[in-house]
């Protein structure tokens, strides 16, 4: 009997979402929570020959995947799988595989963006909250149009954005590191410098995938060229922005706040700083996740399952 481990299931719902009983010969377990300690982690996998991960939520870096002896078979779910270390899993003898994307238009991350810009702009989660205390129109705020929108990043996800800014009259201005004057304005976007991006930003989205190159990109030196009445929302990826220098800009009110869905410790820790703060926003890492999204994910992985068993992996990826 094969094991199969399905990880990182917060919902409590990937059992009603694949046909995990068409895996002949394979004993499948949920697990709703995600284990940060590494030892913690080996002890529950040891056993398992074959895990399905839902996103990046676990990481495998090299020091986990020596610990299991018994794995032969990630089945990862989205096109990337930053969690992995790929040069240790080829080493090892892991097969890592991804899934493509589903038949939606995958705009839930671009509408979850735009969610946060208009609740931390006009103060949504903190007037509710007032109004549970019998408060009423505790906080000024303003509206979109006339304000300019800073797309960091003009790939899919910051093109669609950037759109969603210039359907609410905004003035859109974007940079990136593939970002040319002639791509920017077919999307009627303004190419702009590194440091206009953030000194003329009112709302600064990032969009930009986590690399070598991104990470730690957005320091105190940017975040102190921000006007003080700006706020940053990111749904890309944590570590893109220096964690310890937003906590400070936003101590220091060098923001008027920020709209946050990414982190760079996830599930966020129970004392982190960020929840004591009254000027930010935070959602748990929602961008991707619809419950169309991770049905498309675990079938498609029940398919890499199947292959993987029958000896002719697909949709493998490569270090």
């Amino acid at each position: 009997m094969t094991r199969l481990a399905v990880l990182d299931d917060y919902w409590q719902i990937a059992s009603e979402l694949a046909d995990w009983d068409s895996l002949a010969g394979v004993d499948v377990d949920f697990f709703h929570d995600t284990l940060l300690d590494h030892d913690d982690l080996v002890e529950r996998l040891l056993p398992y020959e074959v895990l399905v991960t839902t996103r990046e939520r676990t990481r495998f870096p090299r020091a986990i995947l020596t610990r299991l002896p018994n794995l032969k078979l990630i089945a990862g779910t989205g096109g990337k799988q930053a969690n992995v270390d790929l040069s240790a899993s080829s080493e090892l003898g892991i097969t890592v595989c991804i899934t493509g994307g589903g038949p939606s238009r995958e705009n839930a991350t671009a509408e979850l963006a735009w969610g946060l810009i208009l609740a931390v702009t006009r103060h949504i989660a903190w007037e509710d909250a007032q109004m549970r205390l019998g408060k009423w129109q505790t906080r000024a705020a303003e509206g979109l149009g006339g304000k300019t929108l800073g797309i960091l990043g003009m790939g899919r996800l910051g093109t669609q954005v950037s759109r969603y800014g210039n359907f609410f009259d905004m003035d859109v201005i974007a940079w990136g590191p593939t970002l040319d004057a002639e791509r920017a304005a077919a999307n009627d976007v303004a190419l702009v410098s590194w440091e206009d991006l953030f000194s003329r930003s009112d709302i600064l989205s990032i969009h930009v995938p986590l690399t070598e190159l991104s990470r730690g990109w957005v320091t105190s030196k940017e975040l102190g060229l921000m006007k003080r009445s700006a706020f940053l929302v990111n749904t890309s990826r944590g570590p893109i922005v220096v964690e310890d220098d937003l906590i400070a800009a936003l101590r220091n009110q060098q923001l008027a706040g920020a709209a946050l869905d990414v982190y760079d410790v996830e599930p966020l820790p129970a004392e982190h700083p960020l929840l004591k703060l009254d000027n930010v926003l935070l959602a748990p890492h929602l961008g991707y996740s619809t419950k169309a999204a991770l049905q498309n994910f675990f079938v498609e992985s029940v398919k890499n399952v199947r292959a993987w068993l029958a000896g002719s992996p697909i949709n493998m990826l490569e270090p």
